[in-house]
């Protein structure tokens, strides 16, 4: 007897159509109550009137990213929303950072995303105050990247290149021979902490090389930006070589296309194959008017939007509401494109109470004229969707939902 695996079964059954998919990624959307909202989520206390009427006319439930009790990545997170498995999928945050910049990662490139970062020193010994510098803007960081590549070129014959992203983000890419990219993240992912040493996992020749440069690169780092206010240190991440999987037209039949702002998740897109839009802004705005010219052009559309995230860990739960309602204000503008689908979720829950990625499930609507709608709900929220239809299911069947909405597959044998 056959066993299928999912990558199988997607292509024996996935079909074209004429069904037009949106996918809109709200980054971080779950939350927690908070006290301020009398007990309420920042997503339920939200004025999100456009939301709540389309949430009576949908399909409402919770996704979980990974399983229950994990609290994801933004890549697993949604690498799950993609219909590929995260616990089989995995890539370093490097490699993400720096397709998302259109970096040409070469065959054999160790690519590892950096934050700028704050520390304090006890003695030799630095101490994390601030894991992102006070979030410096995207020129400040163009300036300190200017400044490292000019005082950094080459560590033991291995090649450093280092080019920035977006706000206290960059990337660094090693290239030479014989590097690996098993290496564990220097970042403590806490305050009042040291950094972490940059320690080969597993312990191989080539990992360790590659663990080297990496400490030596912190102390090159360290020592170039001594002076620096805020900026004074480099915590690394997500150190990995490029993978190849196969596509999501190969997996699913569809023109796929990313609508995003940050580097990292128009890196994701490109790595499972959609067409990465440019687009001039920066805004919720900017992204819905790029996703309306391109809305002829192709079938599936993810559009991600950051902030809500951002807000979600700084702590600050009125500013995650205010994205929620600004995205609430444009919404009828997505509708009036008419997508044959529509889905809203989020790769994880980052509540403002708690100020990190957590392990709660994700609140998701689902629409198409096929569902059977949660007519009872008063509106889109995390206790709604606990309520709904949908249930609560893992987030890598989402996509195989969207693909049965829009009409997309194939009845599974006689």
């Amino acid at each position: 007897m056959r066993e299928w695996t999912y990558e199988e079964l997607m292509q024996e059954l996935t079909k074209p159509a004429a069904t037009k998919i949106v996918l809109v990624v709200l980054d971080g959307l779950g939350g927690l109550p908070v006290p301020e909202l009398e007990g309420k989520t920042e997503l339920e206390a939200a004025n999100t009137p456009n939301l709540d009427e389309l949430a009576k006319r949908s399909m409402l439930g919770l996704l979980d990213p990974v399983f229950p009790g994990i609290s994801p990545g933004s890549s697993a997170g949604h690498f799950a929303l993609f219909g590929y498995d995260p616990l089989r999928y995995y890539v370093g945050r490097g490699v993400l950072e720096a397709l998302g910049i259109g970096f040409p990662l070469q065959e054999g490139d160790v690519a590892i995303r950096a934050n700028f970062a704050t520390v304090r020193y006890e003695g030799d010994q630095p101490i994390v105050v601030d894991r992102r510098a006070g979030r410096p803007p995207t020129e400040e960081t163009k300036r300190l990247c200017a400044k490292l590549r000019k005082a950094i070129r080459e560590i033991d014959g291995v090649q450093v290149l280092i080019e920035p992203v977006k706000e206290h983000r960059f990337v660094v890419v090693l290239r030479g021979e014989g590097l690996g990219d098993g290496v564990k993240d220097t970042d403590p992912q806490g305050t009042e902490r040291p950094p972490l040493p940059p320690q080969p996992d597993p312990d191989t020749p080539e990992n360790r090389r590659t663990a080297e440069v990496a400490m030596k690169l912190v102390a090159h780092i360290a020592e170039v930006l001594k002076e620096e206010p805020k900026a004074n240190f480099a915590l690394l991440r997500g150190f990995a070589k490029r993978p190849t999987w196969i596509s999501f037209r190969d997996l699913y039949k569809l023109n796929a296309c990313c609508v995003a702002v940050y580097p990292m998740y128009r890196g994701l897109a490109q790595l499972v194959g959609m067409t990465v839009l440019d687009f001039e802004g920066d805004t919720i705005a900017d992204e819905l008017a790029a996703l309306k010219r391109a809305f002829n052009d192709y079938d599936f559309f993810f559009v991600h939007i950051k902030p809500t995230d951002s807000q979600g860990e700084d702590g600050n739960w009125q500013g995650k509401m205010a994205v929620m309602e600004e995205f609430d204000r444009h919404l009828p503008a997505l509708l009036s494109l008419q997508p044959d689908v529509l889905a809203i979720t989020g790769d994880h829950s980052t509540p403002a109470m708690y100020r990190a990625h957590s392990w709660h499930p994700v609140p998701v609507l689902l629409h198409s004229k096929w569902v059977i709608p949660d007519a009872t709900v008063d509106g889109f929220g995390e206790r709604a969707c606990a309520k709904g239809t949908l249930g609560r299911i893992p987030a890598k069947f989402l996509m195989s939902l969207l693909l049965a909405h829009g009409e997309r597959l194939e009845r599974y044998q006689a």
